[in-house]
């Protein structure tokens, strides 16, 4: 085995303690930290590598395809797509998984406009950029949840152009859930018929089939393609998620390269083949009652993390079935100790799996010190 410098080591034992420091105070990111993926540590001895179609074989045979097809499959049956018509495959992370669905609706409805709320994560502009696809913002309610009436005017203005939904099920900063079936509705109303809906569901997508109410933003409910990540609420130490959209509109788009020997139907060309087996270990360790288990948990915490805020006079909130709580603006001090994501007059935490009530309470703790020092 190789050995590497002491000067390399002493580094690397520096990075893991700040690393490990960082990792118990952080509060306002969405990536789950409650996981253990030892018993995978000796795939890191092979290049794995998903290229191309996870349905279709390869050349390559260092790769994890079964595994990620049983993934796909369990996001399929839980975003309830339609029999023998769903495709998907694991992707680096929501953003991708955003980029291909726009991607797939542009090759759809090359003249469609996208249409999506003022509280859309950053990175879907980047991704209209790099597609070039037109787009209107719609106007969002105090909630971050769409505003349906500004939706259905803008509509109604551009109605000989086929929109273009791009929904958020779980928004960056409030988790505020845009509801598909509402604007398929509105879209039935105005008589438009040649549409697509994308769902991002980057965080609420590992647990919104499981809530009750449960939101409208699946297949069931008229999407075509939903995105969600895995590092969030499932957990990984590596970005990842899936895609899944629907059979007959990926078959369109879908390629045959004789040099890798299967489908060009993804966005990039290799693809990391240890995500999905991290995924399909994790959720074959969780399975659903898992799933449900943590989901009861992070909603329990985050009803008191709210309920010991407001105790302290700070007018925290929370949308329906949010693990998200949104409190005002905190200091620069209590967003770098706690690593809070912070956006105009708001900061938030999310109350994933992995934190515990001591952790919230220290929280608490500090918001109320400083609070005492400054006399409120």
């Amino acid at each position: 085995m190789t050995m590497i410098t002491q000067d390399a080591r002493v580094a690397l034992d520096a990075l893991f303690e700040r690393m490990r420091d960082a990792n118990e105070r952080s509060l306002g990111y969405p990536s789950a930290k409650d996981f253990d993926y030892s018993a995978l540590e000796r795939f890191l001895r092979f290049p794995i590598n998903n290229v191309g179609d996870p349905f279709a074989d390869a050349t390559y045979r260092v790769e994890t395809r079964e595994c990620e097809r049983e993934v796909v499959a369990f996001f399929a049956d839980i975003f309830r797509a339609p029999q023998d018509d769903w495709w998907g495959y694991v992707t680096n992370g929501g953003t991708e998984g955003n980029l291909y669905g726009l991607y797939l609706a542009r090759e759809l409805l090359p003249n469609g406009m996208v249409y999506y709320s003022e509280q859309t994560h950053y990175s879907v502009a980047k991704n209209l950029h790099f597609l070039g696809m037109r787009h209107i913002t719609i106007r969002s309610q105090r909630s971050g949840e769409i505003d349906y009436e500004d939706l259905r005017e803008t509509l109604k203005i551009h109605r000989d152009v086929p929109p273009i939904i791009f929904a958020n099920i779980g928004t960056t900063m409030t988790e505020a859930r845009d509801d598909i079936r509402t604007i398929a509705a509105i879209m039935d109303d105005l008589a438009i018929r040649q549409r697509y809906i994308h769902s991002d569901a980057a965080l609420s997508g590992g647990y919104a089939a499981f809530l009750d109410p449960r939101p409208a933003f699946d297949f069931a409910d008229g999407a075509d393609s939903i995105a969600v990540s895995g590092h969030k609420f499932l957990g990984a130490p590596i970005p990842c998620g899936v895609v899944i959209a629907r059979k007959h509109n990926v078959q369109r788009i879908a390629r045959a390269i004789d040099y890798i020997g299967s489908l060009d139907t993804t966005i990039s060309g290799s693809r990391n083949g240890f995500s999905p087996l991290m995924l399909w270990y994790r959720l074959r360790e969780l399975g659903v009652e898992g799933i449900r288990e943590r989901l009861s948990r992070s909603l329990e915490l985050a009803a008191y993390l709210e309920s010991g805020l407001r105790a302290i006079g700070i007018d925290a909130r929370r949308n329906p079935n949010a693990i998200t709580v949104v409190l005002p603006r905190v200091s620069d001090a209590i967003r770098a100790k706690w690593q809070l994501a912070t956006a105009g007059n708001i900061s938030h935490v999310i109350v994933l799996p992995n934190v515990t009530r001591p952790q919230l309470d220290s929280f608490i703790a500090d918001l109320a010190a400083e609070r005492a020092v400054q006399g409120v």
